[in-house]
């Protein structure tokens, strides 16, 4: 039997906006939860008002971690933000190690 499994993806630059409503349908998550975000700190929006903010492309990819980290590990929003740190820390970290081996 042939198991096969199709993924399909956009790739997103860091660069890339989105605004809370593409944000929100990115991550099939309601803009309540994006905002909560916010407020945390776990992410940073541009721009001054609260209906014309823009996310980047790094928004993103910390929401979907963020997702997964509740999801997979049963996490709050404070606990996968401060995990969320740590991941990034330890990622900065391999990159400077990576540059040293060099």
């Amino acid at each position: 039997m042939n198991n096969l499994t199709v993924l399909t993806g956009i790739i997103v630059e860091e660069n890339d906006c989105f605004t809370l409503a593409e944000l929100s349908r990115a991550c099939d998550m309601p803009a309540e939860w994006i905002l909560a975000l916010v407020e945390e700190g776990v992410i940073e929006p541009v721009g001054s008002e609260d209906g014309h903010w823009q996310f980047s492309g790094r928004c993103l990819r910390r929401v979907r971690i963020i997702q997964r980290l509740e999801s997979d590990l049963g996490l709050n929003l404070a606990g996968a933000a401060l995990a969320l740190e740590l991941l990034e820390e330890v990622e900065s970290l391999r990159n400077r190690i990576a540059v040293l081996e060099r």
